[in-house]
């Protein structure tokens, strides 16, 4: 089972690339690490068949880490992927000179990855198939056969089972041995070219590096790690090679020979690249598809965030193609779409991509643009090519209607781009086509719908369409319910029971959060009370505050009149505050914390680990209570880091003297490791959904006057963040 170490400190990125990797073989075994440093501690005892490694990462780069793994005695030859979004020579020449095995640019292309990755695991499986051959002569011979294995014959024996070309070097780079098959590819014997310089096996090119990379050899006592060459063969043809060497050393220990392999890849090779050329390039006009120029917009957007380069997307669509298909039949129109290919690329150049989207649309990639009038004079040039008035056979007169989009103003991500474009082109269709149109803000379908939703929230406050569901908070030394999240539903008439996520944004864009805030508040109070009233005990309950809401003057007023006017204990309220809240030390803020606490209401920061976190603000607000976010309670199973953000969030609160909940449990287990880290309190699917009010009161009679705990909720469907 081939072993893959996945090395990065990006957490998106180890997914991607484990994902990937599980993709070479049926049983392939990844392991993935945050900290290179935890990789090294575990390499000491295990050996890796491929190593895939970032090269910035915050303890140690890339080719720092190559140098450590290269010194471990079982991991000397292991291939190594160094990954980074740099484009810069030096930074490949460093991971090289570390005894990186090859260098990928991200954000990394999946085709190309898998096509090296599983190249170097070819050859890692060559290497071990050498070696345990190597074990298993020496386990056989006898001491007279031992004496034997020592001599280059019988070595040559061995070597010359092994399907590679094989050859060594002495100090002056005179061959010492060569294998039959590598002697075979030149149409000699081995014995006519012992003896030779290495020139008479691979020609005056070849010999030229190969000499320098048996000089760095020498120098370093290390093996370079396979890497990828091209040459000719004997009869011209070009051939492709993974090719690595190690120095051999006699009984003294002193490097006497370099051991070149070499292993033929050509026809692999070229099959992959058929197959990657089929998946990104159109079958008709030859040009990039949709998924190659997604690849060449994410591209130039990570180029973009390195530096100040714009560029302009066209989305092409032919006016008149259809018609033209439909009067003289397919052929035709086929014939049409690899014209209009050809003009748009000559029009363009190399330095600009040209793809066919499908049917009869395109896209021009242009780069390095110094504005909009760059873009406009290209949308105008295309369209002149494409509506030509001329009577020549070669002209073309299908008229086109073009979008163009500017980047990164326009968007950020490719999928953002063309849909943006897509909108600009339908507007020039509209219009009557034949003319180019920039995208604008206001072209997005879904202003109207927005507009919509908007006008149906004024009205929710006052046709009561908003209500309360209640999800428990259990303490994991009494196994008690201890109190209840109040988390904001709204029942729209058309659309169903809405979560926050589908309007809070919204809202707070519109400032009817206030009022929404407001009215959260008052009826969590007003419930609260109720509770109490009705003999359910001294509930806590926790109420989210919008950062806008808490900015504005008058907080204090706001909940002392709403603890007044239900009748709710000031100590059973607690406010969730988000970090952003807390960012810069405003006094008024504090003034106001200050306040509510001494008022006897409890605050805690909700989603803790997730924004801002920081203990120089945590040890500055008079605060009761972190709370964990979801997000590293549902990996605590799964992601060593995730337990060690959970164990360091909790010793915090405790070094604090803060309480820590954890939010999000949906599992036995993640309950079991909380409750052995210490954390005090939990809430989560494990132990109900949040409910309305009248079901909350139900299972609280059912489970909060004993023991909290036993079946998890029936329900998994989460209902939008919360």
């Amino acid at each position: 089972m081939p072993a893959i170490l996945i090395i990065d400190d990006s957490s998106t990125n180890r997914r991607i690339y484990s994902r990937l990797s599980r993709q070479l073989e049926s049983n392939v075994n990844v392991r993935s690490f945050e900290n290179p440093r935890k990789a090294l501690d575990w390499l000491a005892e295990n050996t890796a068949d491929l190593i895939i490694t970032d090269y910035k990462m915050p303890t140690m780069s890339g080719a720092e880490l190559t140098t450590a793994v290269r010194a471990t005695s079982g991991n000397r030859d292991v291939p190594i992927i160094v990954i980074t979004a740099y484009n810069d020579q030096q930074y490949r020449v460093t991971s090289l000179e570390s005894g990186a095995t090859d260098f990928l640019l991200s954000p990394v292309d999946h085709v190309e990855f898998l096509a090296r990755a599983r190249n170097l695991l070819r050859l890692r499986s060559q290497q071990i198939l050498l070696a345990r051959r190597a074990d298993l002569l020496e386990l056989s011979l006898s001491a007279k056969e031992l004496q034997l294995r020592e001599s280059r014959e019988a070595l040559a024996q061995v070597i010359d089972t092994v399907p590679a070309m094989i050859n060594a070097t002495d100090r002056d780079g005179n061959c010492v041995f060569v294998n039959a098959h590598q002697a075979a590819f030149v149409g000699k014997a081995p014995s006519d070219v012992v003896g030779q310089p290495i020139e008479a096996l691979l020609g005056e090119e070849r010999a030229h590096i190969s000499r320098r990379l048996d000089q760095l050899v020498m120098k370093t006592g290390r093996a370079i790690p396979t890497r990828e060459e091209e040459a000719l063969a004997p009869n011209g043809e070009p051939r492709i090679y993974l090719t690595s060497k190690a120095p051999l050393r006699d009984a003294s220990g002193e490097i006497v020979n370099i051991l070149t392999t070499s292993i033929d890849i050509t026809e692999r090779r070229h099959a992959e690249r058929r197959l990657e050329h089929i998946a990104n390039h159109d079958s008709l006009t030859g040009l990039p598809n949709r998924m190659l120029l997604r690849d060449h917009l994410r591209r130039e957007l990570a180029r973009g965030r390195r530096g100040d380069q714009n560029f302009a997307l066209h989305f092409i669509d032919l006016d008149r193609f259809k018609a033209i298909n439909d009067a003289h039949g397919h052929h035709q129109g086929d014939e049409l779409l690899q014209r209009v290919a050809l003009a748009l690329t000559e029009l363009v150049g190399p330095s600009h991509t040209v793809a066919r989207l499908g049917g009869d649309e395109f896209a021009i990639l242009q780069p390095d643009i110094d504005g909009p009038d760059d873009a406009a004079r290209l949308a105008q040039s295309i369209l002149d090519l494409l509506s030509n008035g001329d009577d020549t056979p070669d002209a073309l007169k299908i008229g086109a209607s073009i979008g163009v989009t500017l980047a990164p103003r326009d968007g950020t991500d490719p999928d953002e781009l063309l849909k943006n474009s897509d909108q600009a082109m339908y507007l020039a269709k509209s219009i009557g086509g034949g003319t180019w149109r920039f995208f604008a803000a206001d072209m997005r379908p879904r202003a109207s719908q927005t507009a919509q939703l908007e006008s149906d929230l004024r009205g929710a406050l006052s046709r009561q369409e908003f209500l309360l569901h209640y999800q428990p908070q259990i303490d994991l030394r009494s196994n008690r319910v201890v109190g209840a999240e109040a988390l904001l539903r709204w029942q729209h008439p058309q659309h169903g029971l809405l979560a926050p996520d589908a309007f809070l944004g919204l809202a707070e864009e519109t400032g009817l959060i206030v009022p929404i805030n407001e009215w959260v508040l008052n009826e969590a109070c007003r419930q609260g009370a109720a509770w109490r009233a009705e003999g359910l005990g001294d509930l806590r309950i926790a109420v989210n505050l919008s950062p806008i809401q808490f900015r504005r003057e008058g907080v204090e007023t706001l909940v002392r009149e709403a603890l007044r006017t239900s009748g709710m204990r000031p100590t059973s309220l607690e406010l969730e505050l988000t970090e952003g809240i807390l960012l810069g030390y405003d006094k008024q803020i504090v003034t106001q914390m200050q306040s509510l606490r001494a008022l006897g209401v409890t605050l805690s920061v909700d989603d803790f680990g997730t924004g801002y976190s920081s203990l120089s603000y945590i040890r500055s607000f008079p605060l009761h209570r972190l709370k964990i976010d979801r997000s590293f309670v549902q990996d605590l199973g799964s992601d060593p880091s995730a337990l060690a953000i959970v164990r360091t969030i909790i010793d915090l609160g405790h070094i604090l003297h803060l309480q820590v909940l954890a939010e999000g449990v949906e599992e036995e287990s993640q309950l079991a490791l909380l409750r052995s880290e210490g954390c005090d309190e939990v809430q989560g699917y494990y132990f109900s959904q949040p409910i309305p009010s009248e079901a909350f009161a139900v299972w609280l009679t059912q489970h909060g006057l004993g023991e909290a705990g036993g079946a998890p909720a029936t329900e998994k469907e989460h209902a939008g963040r919360r």
